[in-house]
């Protein structure tokens, strides 16, 4: 079983041209609202690449806004582990979705940012815990010192990107950041290996945008080059990418075959707008993976690992 702790947000989300510079205003389209925050994203991530059970231990206010994140993680047959705040708003994300599918997000934390050590549920049963960085630092670092104690595996994907202490860093097994987010936490302005090599970590996983993703894993590194796909909205890739690492993982695939799933999710996430309304189904997944090459070309091979500094 696979437990995600983290946060929960209810996205408000615009579409526009571009999105806005300091002190523009920007004529926007279409207005949606949808079920996110990066834990809650990467919980239904985990439960829709199937094949393992996955729980979520969150944070909500007594309002409007929790219900529809609620209901969404349990479509998505995840089950909650509530902290119920009623003296403070649930989460909330401003979204700016430009054309080209980049966007700009603000977020205000509401309930998140009162989820306490106590509130960890008993970690019975589970093999992965899975944490993210829009909760309470002292909360995350609780938990996954709790995890490790019990010999569950803990997965943080430190983001957003903050300077880590090394107490959390030497409580984590697999580490996964964007290239920021690297640099962030390894405190290095160096190529990305030079980055991972500086990192004590025993698995760190970097996503790579349209590069793809690169991992040093025991001493080794590893490299899968992104799929091709017209990308409509980024939002909730990376969350969908951790999502479908983790699920993989604790099916028992190797790290190669985690990440080759992981960045299928990860791409299909980018077709459609939303966040936990552009996550793919397992079926999904099987079904994009089948249509493409079974190996990449040893060209895209070397120049992804070229981008990332290997030798």
């Amino acid at each position: 079983m696979i437990l995600v702790a983290g946060s929960a947000n209810l996205d408000f989300v615009v579409r526009a041209h571009h999105i806005p510079s300091p002190g523009e205003t920007v004529l926007g389209r279409d207005f949606k609202t949808f079920p996110g925050g990066k834990g809650a994203n990467q919980a239904v991530a985990c439960a829709r690449a199937g094949g393992v059970p996955t729980h979520m231990l969150l944070a909500l206010g007594d309002d409007a806004f929790a219900t529809p994140i609620e209901a969404s993680l349990t479509a998505a047959n995840v089950q909650l582990h509530l902290v119920r705040v009623p003296q403070h708003p649930t989460g909330t994300a401003f979204i700016c979705v430009s054309d080209d599918a980049e966007n700009a997000i603000t977020v205000a934390p509401g309930a998140n940012e009162h989820l306490q050590a106590s509130d960890l549920p008993s970690l019975a049963g589970f093999t992965h815990l899975l944490l993210q960085l829009e909760t309470p630092l002292a909360a995350v670092t609780a938990y996954a010192q709790a995890a490790k104690d019990q010999g569950v595996t803990v997965v943080l994907n430190a983001a957003p990107a903050q300077a880590l202490p090394v107490q959390l860093l030497d409580l984590v097994d697999v580490l996964v950041v964007n290239e920021g987010e690297l640099a962030t936490v390894s405190a290095h302005n160096g190529s990305i290996a030079d980055c991972l090599e500086s990192i004590s970590t025993p698995t760190v996983v970097v996503t790579l945008g349209h590069h793809g993703c690169c991992a040093r894993s025991q001493g080794q590194f590893m490299v899968q080059p992104a799929f091709k796909v017209t990308p409509v909205d980024t939002t909730a890739a990376g969350d969908t990418f951790c999502g479908g690492l983790v699920a993989a993982l604790a099916q028992g695939a190797e790290m190669a075959q985690a990440l080759r799933q992981a960045s299928a999710a990860g791409a299909l996430a980018c077709t459609q707008l939303g966040a936990q309304s552009s996550i793919p189904n397992a079926t999904d997944i099987t079904a994009f993976l089948a249509s493409q090459a079974n190996e990449p070309t040893p060209s895209e091979l070397d120049a992804l690992r070229a981008f990332c500094g290997l030798k």
